[in-house]
Parts: C-alpha cells; sequence; structure tokens
C-alpha cells in the first residue's frame, strides 16, 4: 500500500477535518431507527429518508441481505443504542437480484483470475420473497425487543421513491 492510492480521500478528509462539527454527537440513535440496505452507491441512506448524522444505525451489504453479522448488530443497536424500529431497504436494478451464481463467478474469475466459487454471496432470485423471509428473520430472531417494529421496503434508484412490501 502506497500513500498515494489515497492521496484523493486523504485529501478531501483534511478539508473535512477543518470544518468538522459531529464532536459530542451522542452513540445512539437518535430517531429510534436502523437501516439495512445494500451497499450500491447510488443509495444515500440518510438523505432518502431524510434524517442526519446521529439519527440512525445504518447497516450496508450487497443485498442488502440480513445475515448473521447484521443481526449482531442489530442486538447491539437494539440494547445499547437506541434503536426501537428497523429498515430493511432493498432496491430495484441490484445485481444480487439480478445475476446468477454462475454469472458472478465467472465475472470475478474474468477480471481476477480468483475462483470464489466456494463464497455464498447470497443472490436473490425472487427480491420480494427474500425481502419478507429477511424481514421475517429478523422479527423471529429472539435477541430484540418483541414488537419492535420491522419493514422491508424497495428504493427505486431511477426516481428516488420507497415503496414498503413487507
Amino acid at each position: 500500500m502506497q500513500t498515494e492510492d489515497f492521496a484523493d480521500v486523504l485529501a478531501a478528509n483534511d478539508d473535512y477535518a477543518k470544518h468538522f462539527d459531529l464532536a459530542g454527537l451522542q452513540p445512539v440513535a437518535a430517531r429510534g431507527l436502523a437501516v439495512v440496505t445494500c451497499m450500491d452507491s447510488r443509495i444515500e441512506p440518510l438523505e432518502m429518508l431524510g434524517l442526519k448524522p446521529g439519527d440512525a444505525k445504518i447497516m450496508r451489504n450487497a443485498g442488502a441481505r440480513v445475515t448473521a453479522d447484521v443481526l449482531r448488530t442489530l442486538a447491539l443497536a437494539t440494547h445499547l443504542l437506541g434503536v426501537t424500529r428497523i429498515m430493511v431497504v432493498a432496491h430495484t436494478r441490484c445485481k444480487m437480484a439480478s445475476a446468477t451464481a454462475e454469472e458472478v463467478n465467472a465475472a470475478i474469475l474474468d477480471s481476477s483470475g480468483i475462483d470464489v466459487r466456494s463464497l455464498d454471496f447470497q443472490l436473490v432470485a425472487d427480491q420480494r420473497a427474500t425481502l419478507a423471509a429477511d424481514v421475517q428473520k429478523i422479527r423471529s430472531w429472539p435477541f430484540l425487543s418483541p414488537g419492535a417494529p420491522v419493514g422491508g421496503f424497495v428504493y427505486d434508484v431511477d426516481t428516488g421513491r420507497l415503496s414498503q412490501v413487507a
């Protein structure tokens, strides 16, 4: 690793630090919200929900999947960090919901020469059914407060609209 590999973001951080005003922000979710969403760069979780830093806990991964790590994080967030409601937000035109395992494996092999067939990318054949199953996984997980609202949503990357589907 060489410093010049990250020169652009380090320079941007210097500018950010000069105007940094989040010191003293409490680590709790001020609006009681946790959002599980995709890592897709077209999603701006705070902006799309009218939130600001400190309002919510945001968890991102490929496909907005409710994994063991997401459940672990939600346990901490609900018991220690003020989270009282949870949104799972998938999105339109998601690569994880439109590609087969063979296509993903082949693309990675072609671009890097690395065989990733042993990895489970948790691809999604039916986005709405998977979203409903992931929401139910959270609702039925015994380490969260019973009755906490959990909703499943789809974000349209072409319009910016969010719709509840589960």
